[in-house]
């Protein structure tokens, strides 16, 4: 009676424990895990810092292979360069996620070849001398890159209480927006610095030969360092591998006891598996002590206890992954990607248009009739691009600090997603606009002065909300479509597969467009048919539905489940 009185006394605590965290705000503080959370955000951040820096100077990059190709063939060629990686990352993203479910791959090993991959393309469109030379290493970039949804994965595996999802996948977007911040700047001051300071690199040979190079060089070296930090402190979380020490955590397991000078037995060199949990559930897990995920086991005189991993008993086949909530959600999820990435590739093109000039009609006989009919661009210089690209982050990082968490706990998730996703086509019907806006310089000069910059940014603001809530919310809603656990990685790929599928029309079908929009002397033309995409996208939001990430049970879960709470029982003792 003693034992079933303690048991029931026992329960009772945890549940005014589980309590008490469910009611607790979050903050960004309260999230668990914070130094693997890090890592990779780290080296999430070093990919969006090396995009967004090739935008600020790839129209003027194109132009220096030939000189002699009218602006329209170049603003397609710059799509065709965009939507190479993409379409790269469009045939092998689902590849990858199904290695990073696999044994004999797993989440880390992706990430560094992603890392790696992305480091030498990136040298390599530096140094390349001709468009297919370039083209070569961007799409070798795509192919090796799957990581996205494999970093998307280890966010929910690392993250696995509903409550912290919506801020630990915000993550990643905000990662994008520092990188915009970041990157554009970066790109434009190094983009040609023999021709931009000649006083300072005007006789270096090879910056002349190569005036592209030096922006890529820095940026190859921001994902070396990506890749190193993941080598050596990131966690695998897989569960078949996450009581498995690696390489990369037994060096720094080593390294820390070379530095420290100590010698422990190898007896007490386990390695602490990282926690499970049931992912999507309010899991026993979260009434313990918070306690960082750690690549390598701390030295004590004490045996370590291995914490309790679920285990799944099977896997999910690959075609049953496909329910109706499934398809809804990735159809939804497709028609984001393609207006995003046509925005993204078309926005700094638009910026380096040379301005219309009345005086020299482009095509020739052209007369401007407003509303639709007109043409030309803001003609930014590479400086001028990046910050015009960096006022998008900030804007950003603004709103998804401020504005984002209020909005998310007061609608919820997919309600946020449905109403932010009707900012998208009022932002693209005005983006063509911008080059009428009168400027204190006049034509053939750049686009200038404060009504012009009041005006972008007003945009910039409208395009920034919509992306601000819709980018982390589809994020969630894949996540928690997903049909089963074992299939959470698999689903992610799937997701990031459409979303390069998208971005890889979006900015080919995009450039071709805006070429003969130039052509023709309807420059607004691709950015009205874009908005019509994005009302396409608001309509189809009304069949997704957020689930659970376990909508089909197999057999031998429930199962899997009592053994997983009986061990977190254990454990707490």
């Amino acid at each position: 009676m003693e034992e079933a009185s303690g048991a029931t006394a026992d329960r009772s605590v945890e549940e005014e424990a589980q309590e008490k965290m469910k009611d607790e705000p979050v903050t960004w503080r309260s999230l668990p895990h914070r130094r693997q959370l890090i890592i990779l955000t780290l080296a999430r951040l070093s990919e969006p810092l090396v995009q967004t820096s090739l935008q600020a100077y790839m129209f003027y990059q194109l132009r220096s292979f030939d000189e002699s190709l009218p602006d329209s063939t170049i603003a397609t060629q710059a799509g065709l360069m965009s939507s190479s990686f993409t379409g790269a990352q469009f045939l092998t993203a689902m590849m990858w996620g199904r290695v990073s479910d696999s044994e004999k791959g797993g989440r880390k090993m992706v990430l560094m070849i992603g890392l790696l991959g992305s480091m030498i393309s990136c040298l390599g469109f530096g140094f390349a001398r001709s468009f297919w030379q370039a083209m070569i290493f961007r799409t070798m970039g795509g192919a090796l890159n799957g990581n996205v949804g494999v970093m998307r994965t280890m966010i929910s595996e690392i993250v696995q209480e509903k409550k912290y999802q919506s801020r630990a996948f915000l993550l990643f977007p905000m990662c994008f927006n520092i990188g915009v911040i970041i990157g554009p700047i970066l790109g434009g001051l190094l983009a040609d610095p023999a021709g931009s300071y000649p006083a300072l690199f005007g006789d270096i040979k090879w910056l002349k030969k190569y005036p592209y190079a030096a922006p890529n060089i820095l940026s190859g070296f921001f994902l070396f360092c990506a890749a190193m930090g993941v080598f050596f402190g990131l966690a695998e979380t897989h569960d078949a591998l996450r009581h498995k020490e690696d390489l990369g955590t037994k060096c720094t397991r080593k390294i820390k006891e070379i530095f420290l000078r100590e010698r422990a037995a190898s007896s007490l060199h386990q390695y602490t598996a990282l926690p499970g949990g049931e992912r999507g559930h309010n899991s026993l897990d979260s009434v313990e002590e918070d306690v960082e995920m750690s690549p390598f086991t701390p030295i004590t005189s004490k045996p370590l206890r291995k914490k309790a991993i679920l285990r799944w008993k099977q896997k999910l086949p690959f075609r049953r992954i496909f329910t109706y909530n499934v398809i809804c959600t990735l159809v939804a999820h497709t028609l984001l990607a393609i207006h995003l990435g046509a925005f993204n590739s078309l926005w700094f093109v638009f910026l380096s248009t040379p301005v219309d000039d009345p005086d020299h009609p482009n095509p020739p006989g052209y007369h401007r009739h407003l509303p639709f009919k007109f043409t030309g661009g803001l003609g930014m210089q590479p400086r001028d691009v990046g910050l015009a690209l960096s006022i998008l982050g900030v804007i950003g990082i603004m709103m998804q600090l401020f504005i984002y968490p209020i909005a998310n706990t007061k609608f919820g998730v997919i309600k946020s997603w449905r109403i932010f996703l009707y900012c998208f086509p009022i932002a693209y019907v005005l983006v063509p606009f911008l080059s009428i806006v009168p400027s204190k310089t006049p034509p053939p000069a750049k686009k200038d002065g404060i009504l012009v910059w009041l005006s972008l940014c007003f945009v910039l603001f409208v395009q920034v909300s919509g992306r601000t809530f819709a980018l982390p919310a589809s994020t969630i809603l894949i996540n928690n479509a997903s049909p089963h656990p074992s299939a959470l990685g698999t689903m992610h790929g799937i997701g990031q597969s459409l979303a390069s599928g998208g971005r890889t029309l979006g900015p080919s079908l995009g450039g071709v467009l805006y070429g003969l929009g130039l052509r023709k002397g309807i420059v607004g033309a691709v950015w009205w048919g874009l908005s019509g995409l994005a009302v396409l996208n608001c309509v189809a939001s009304n069949w997704v539905n957020e689930g659970n990430g376990h909508e089909i049970v197999l057999q031998g879960d429930e199962e899997a489940e009592a053994e997983w709470r009986e061990g977190q029982r254990q454990d707490g003792r």
